[in-house]
């Protein structure tokens, strides 16, 4: 199961107005009431999700191997960010992402999501230790 080079420039966007749940007082990533890291990678990785997943074949996935990011701005409760992923490379089952996230002009983080193609199945099984 390999990834073809025609699924490069695949994009995706995702948005999330922050809630006081989105803080990383409330993820446990710090202690102030703005835009946490984890909630940060999580939209970032919707994103990827996102950009490929009208391409998988018939009982394929992605999982996520490596993260870069940066998170360069704070984002205060009530904002509305806009994470995007861009397919930069498939190099077999390996997919590597350009990442970014806005408010508005400003760039609250960026960065590179790999994820790797797997049979959903198998993955599954061996998570669990049937296979």
């Amino acid at each position: 199961m390999e990834a073809t080079g025609g699924w490069v420039g695949a994009a995706s966007r995702v948005q999330l107005t922050v809630t006081d749940a989105d803080t990383a007082q409330a993820v446990g990533s710090g202690d102030v009431p703005v835009l946490g890291t984890p909630r940060v990678l999580a939209l970032v990785e919707a994103a990827t999700v996102g950009a490929t997943a009208n391409r998988l074949p018939p009982g394929a996935t992605t999982v996520g191997i490596r993260v870069e990011l940066d998170h360069r701005a704070p984002t205060p409760v009530g904002r509305t960010v806009v994470a995007e992923a861009r397919l930069a490379k498939a190099d077999g089952r390996r997919l590597t992402f350009e990442v970014i996230v806005r408010d508005g002009d400003a760039v609250v983080a960026d960065g590179r999501v790999e994820r790797i193609l797997v049979d959903r199945h198998r993955f599954v099984e061996r998570a669990f230790g049937e296979g």
